[in-house]
Formats: C-alpha cells, structure tokens, sequence
C-alpha cells in the first residue's frame, strides 16, 4: 500500500459519503468486460469538472486487492451486476495521478537540476515496487515498464493501471517536444506489444486531450478512446444525465427548468442530454444559479486560442456566440496544444475543452448552455474583441427600442452590428445575417425562449421569442428578407400563418419585419402589434 501502489480507498469512500453523490459505478461493469480480452486498453478524455478524478478513483477501489471493499460498493449499482463479485480487489492497482507526479518532479528540478522528469516519475512508482516486491526489484532499476514485466514473470500477477490526467505533460510543457516523445516512449512500454499484454490486466488513462497523434496515427493505437466527440458506450458516465438532474433538483427543491438552461447543452446520441457534474452540484451546494467555471489553465487557453484568427475562426466564433452553429471537421486536429493548421483545429480542441459541444450527425459545434456562453463572452470582452462585445451589451437598448415600435432605430442598430461583425465574405451570407440577429438580440436570452427556423402554418418562422413564464415581455416573431421590403417580411408573417404557433399564447404579440438590400447594404425595420384571436 502506498500513494501509487495500491493507494488507499478513503478517497472514494468519502466521496459516497458526500452530501451529493451521483451513482456512477455502473462504469465498472463497463469496464469488467475488456479484462481478459484483446485491448484491454482504455481512455476517456472529457474537459475540467466533469468527474475524470472520481472515476479513476472509484476503479482504483474496486480493483485493489490490498483492501476489502465490498462494503463500500453495496447497495451501489454495480452491486446488482453479475461481474461485481468476479474482478472486486482482484489485482495490483497502479495509480498515477501525473499531474501531482508532474509537479513533483518540477519541485526537486528546482533544487537538484539534473533531476530529469520522465525517470523521476518512474522512480516514485518503482520505489513503492521495490517495497512490496524487495525479491525482484534491483537497487539500479530505472525502467517501470522493465521493472512489472519481471515482476509479473516471476509471480504471474497482473496489474490495473490507472494514469490521472494523462495528458498533464502536453498541456502544461507543450511545447518541450522533447519531454513529450520521451513520455510517449514510457507509455508504449507500459502499455504496447507481447510482453506489456502480460503484466497489464487493465489500463484506464483519463485526461481532456485524446491520445495525441502523428499525422493520422495515434501514438498509442492500441487503446480504445471515448471522447467529447464520440463517447460512445461510456456516454452516461461523461457526466449527469438529464434523468439524474432531474431526481437531484426535485430531491433538492429547486428549478430543473433553470439547472437546464444554465447547464444542459451537451448531447450523446447513446444517452440524450449530458450536464456538467461540477456545475450542478455548486449550483445545489449554493442554492444559486450562475457560473462555476472557474479561472483554470483552460480559461487562460481559451483566450489565447480565440485571438487567433485562423481561417475566419473569429466569423466562426461570432455565429456561435449568436446561437449559430458551425460545421467543421475534427480529423485534422493532431489532439496536441500546439499543431494549428485551420479553425477547425482550435475548434476542435475548443469542443475536448467544453466550451463547445458537438453533434456528431451534423459535424456541426456549438456553444451548448448558458453558463458557458457567459464564459465564452467573458474570453471576448478580455481578449479585445470590441465590437462583438458592444453587440452584446448594447442588445438590452436593441430590445427596449423593439419593444417600444421604434423602427428606425432598430434597423440603424442592426446595421451597426452586422457591419463590425461580419466579414466582407459573408456579409451578404443569409445565415450570416441571421446569426447577426441573434448576436444583436443576445439580451433576450433571459426573459426568451428563441427557436429559429421554427415550423409553423404554411412555412418556417425566421425567429420567434416566446416569453418565460416569469417575464412580463411581448411575444415576438421576426421574419428577414433580401432585397426585398420589411412590409413584405410582416406581410409573410400573415399570409403564411406563423402565429399560429403562438394560438395558445394570451399575452402581447409583436411582428418584427427586417429587411437588407444586399447592394445598398441597407436596412429596414418595420414593426406591428398583433392582435391574438
């Protein structure tokens, strides 16, 4: 028993203890059923909060043949499965957590400058070997992946290792390539070819970046990855699912309708809607809805990779902040901090972050909630982006003057903003200027539902803001129209029926007509109250 080797199970233990606790142990019966097999090589990568650490923690305890653990996981889910008894406290568990290793060995760099930091990671889990297994570990050993192989050889035990934050290395020193591939080379010995087959039971690597890549291999192509991209079968175990938040806020008393809005947006097609396990449980904790991301690495991160302008990234970021979507193409990005070529790399890497989301149908990111947005438009307003910034402080004025029918100002207002937010490129891009409407309106996300493109009558709605129920706000519809008159955009709204999806609605209507001549580049606005029969 050490802090690597078998480590003690109190840390888990106390996380069932927690006031708040979310059974996620059905993970391990996921799990179970690689031992034994061809690969039985795991990573699951997924962004800050999001229960990378409980997880690990939680299968180092079960596997861990130095405890008794069984009590711990009665009565928990993976209690009921008919691979709990089969694997419980069966193996040697190595637990690393590289972050904290990573930090060690910076430490004593400082002090002693020849320590060099991928052999001092290995000598903290060697050490702790050569404790246990004094017949078989030598004074001069310096290979981890040497050093198990003997070990399994001459005793035929097999280890579960457990690496927390894998990939601390390429994001904290990413720029030592160096340091990298010499970390690499450590993991291909633990993890890759006949002999690693023989001393490894299970390994399970945990980290936000996926398994870096060299052109379009993976370093490590033996492992079986579960990503932001593409989860797969360890969907639910991403973070809450709905059906949990749900129990959590009715256990809690408090808003499910408002912990959505605020944090739902990511989505699985194996399981539905997927929450930030952090953010609800300090929203619960705190009783308050707000922002819980915090000021990490990957805010920092954050900032510096939207400064970037590659291939239009900045268009492209302006359309999500808007509501918008964006198809990219994720293949390319080589899972590193470093190896730009396109937008669509940082976007990517934007998604493995968490300030995106993704639908893996459409190839489509998005921003997927509230609480990020507001974070996302912290990073714009730091970064300098001033005139996206004045869009979104100056929609509260864009609403207020909608409201009150003042038509000239509304359509002088939207000018304004799609003429500093849109590029010469796609100015006179449609969806552009919807995404710009969206951007200008950013305000009535508090007192609105917005759906776009929504169906009704004889056709689609541009826009319509429904009010929420505590919101004391007229309805709107917004049609848009090129080249031709705002009258023209209200007179659509009639004949084609769209307030028909409005009939059950008893309060205040307004109709909002926008239209563009895409060769004077001018706007206008026309705006009618509407009588609901």
């Amino acid at each position: 028993m050490g802090l690597f080797l078998n480590p003690d199970i109190e840390l888990f233990s106390m996380s069932v203890a927690s006031d708040i606790y979310v059974d996620k142990t059905g993970l391990i019966d996921f799990v179970n059923h690689f031992i034994g097999k061809e690969r039985p090589y795991l990573a699951s990568s997924r962004p800050r909060r999001f229960g990378k650490t409980m997880a690990a923690k939680m299968l180092a305890s079960y596997y861990n043949q130095a405890y008794h653990s069984k009590n711990l996981f009665n009565g928990l889910n993976i209690s009921d499965s008919s691979s709990f008894e089969k694997y419980l406290n069966k193996f040697d568990v190595i637990f690393m957590d590289l972050r904290w290793m990573y930090g060690d060995a910076l430490a004593k760099k400082k002090v002693k400058k020849e320590i060099e930091i991928i052999p001092h990671i290995q000598s903290l889990v060697i050490d702790e070997l050569r404790n246990e297994f004094a017949d078989y570990v030598a004074d001069d050993d310096v290979s981890l992946p040497t050093v198990l192989a003997r070990i399994n050889d001459q005793t035929k035990r097999k280890f579960v290792i457990i690496i927390d934050e894998w990939d601390c290395i390429f994001r904290e020193d990413k720029n030592n390539q160096a340091l990298q591939e010499e970390y690499i080379d450590l993991l291909r010995g633990l993890f890759k070819g006949a002999i690693a087959d023989r001393f490894v039971a299970l390994a399970y690597i945990t980290g936000i970046l996926p398994i870096k890549k060299y052109g379009t291999q993976s370093a490590l192509n033996n492992f079986r990855e579960f990503t932001m991209l593409d989860p797969l079968g360890m969907a639910e175990y991403v973070g809450f699912t709905e059906e949990e938040v749900m129990h959590l806020c009715d256990e809690h008393k408090m808003s499910f309708s408002d912990m959505k809005h605020w944090y739902d947006g990511y989505s699985f097609d194996e399981i539905g809607h997927i929450y930030c396990p952090n953010s609800v449980i300090e929203a619960l904790n705190n009783r308050k809805i707000r922002n819980y991301w915090t000021k990490t690495e990957t805010y920092e991160l954050l900032m510096s990779y939207i400064a970037m302008n590659f291939d239009g990234l900045k268009q492209k970021i302006v359309d999500m902040l808007a509501g918008g979507r964006c198809k990219i193409d994720t293949d390319t990005f080589q899972n590193d901090m470093t190896s730009f070529k396109s937008a669509d790399d940082i976007i990517t890497l934007l998604i493995h972050l968490g300030y995106l989301a993704y639908d893996i149908e459409k190839e489509e990111a998005y921003i997927p909630n509230s609480e990020v947005h507001s974070e996302m438009v912290r990073a714009v307003k730091a970064d300098g982006w001033d005139e996206v910034y004045k869009a979104i402080t100056d929609s509260e004025k864009l609403l207020k003057a909608t409201w009150a029918m003042e038509e000239d100002k509304v359509a002088k207002m939207i000018h304004d903003v799609h003429t500093a937010n849109s590029s010469s490129l796609v100015y006179n891009n449609e969806v552009s200027l919807s995404s710009i409407i969206m951007l200008a309106y950013y305000s009535a996300a508090k007192d609105y539902t917005v759906i776009r493109e929504m169906p009704t009558g004889e056709g689609f709605a541009d826009m319509v803001f429904i009010p929420k129920r505590s919101a004391n706000v007229p309805a709107m519809i917004i049609e848009l129209k090129w080249d031709k008159s705002a009258e023209g955009a209200i007179s659509q709204i009639k004949d084609k029926g769209y307030v028909d999806a409005l009939k059950e609605y008893t309060g205040n209507l307004l109709l909002v007509g926008i239209s563009y001549d895409k060769k004077t580049r001018v706007h206008q606005c026309r705006i009618e109250k509407y009588e609901m029969k």
